[in-house]
């Protein structure tokens, strides 16, 4: 009897270790991303250094899984310079970028092209590469448009001359606000206000209310791609889906 007793305990102890491993390792997931988002700065110049084939396939087999995911059409592109050899370019002050990741879809998946883009740029920056959200400032890309698609927006990728400089942020207070104080809710907010937006605008703007996060865009330039960047930013950190 005290033998099935402590094989009892033992059991319920065993699930109760397990469980407490797997929560500490998701919090260890969401603090790691978070110090990657912190990192992560975007980089305009880049180094005369090709991407390493071990680093492709895993950028190759994350896009592709996100693509089954969102039904998005992400290209990426290697040693490819010509989309970046252009005025435009030049003008956006971009160098030596022969690589790049392209993102297709139809014209309303602007918010879905930037909540999973930020995902594979911040995997990318885990790899030690650096990028930057490119709107206008390149030239022709090799993407392949289907009917019904456009291309949305380009990521640039490489190895950056510097790691970049942190941008200029609004307060969380102009960013959101909770009808209650929360943790999570703030720490949340804290990597949305690390996330890049179109020239730097953070037109956006987040709410917790009865316990649902919602978030809106204010308008302006690629608004519609930066809301899907903070989303993610957001449900990154939190594990709290954004409405």
């Amino acid at each position: 009897m005290v033998s099935i007793f402590f094989t009892i305990e033992f059991f319920f102890l065993k699930i109760w270790y397990t469980r407490f491993n797997q929560l500490n390792e998701r919090e260890d997931i969401k603090m790691d991303i978070l110090e990657t988002m912190k990192a992560r700065h975007s980089v305009r110049q880049y180094k005369n250094q090709a991407i390493e084939s071990s680093k492709r396939e895993k950028i190759n087999a994350l896009i592709k899984d996100v693509n089954a995911e969102s039904k998005l059409s992400i290209q990426v592109f290697y040693d490819e310079p010509k989309c970046f050899d252009s005025f435009m370019a030049h003008y956006g002050k971009f160098e030596n970028v022969k690589n790049y990741i392209a993102i297709v879809g139809n014209k309303n998946d602007q918010e879905k092209a930037g909540y999973y883009g930020e995902k594979i740029v911040l995997k990318c920056q885990k790899l030690g590469l650096n990028t930057c959200w490119v709107a206008m400032t390149h030239g022709k890309s090799k993407a392949q448009i289907k009917r019904g698609q456009k291309l949305l927006i380009i990521i640039s990728l490489g190895y950056g001359e510097t790691q970049g400089v942190p941008q200029k942020s609004k307060s969380i207070a102009e960013l959101g606000q909770a009808d209650q104080k929360n943790e999570w809710f703030e720490k949340g907010m804290e990597a949305v206000s690390l996330a890049p937006t179109a020239v730097n605008q953070q037109k956006f703007y987040f709410e917790l209310k009865n316990g649902i996060v919602t978030a809106k865009n204010l308008g302006g330039f690629y608004s519609r791609i930066d809301l899907g960047i903070v989303k993610y930013h957001f449900e990154a950190v939190t594990g709290h889906e954004v409405k």
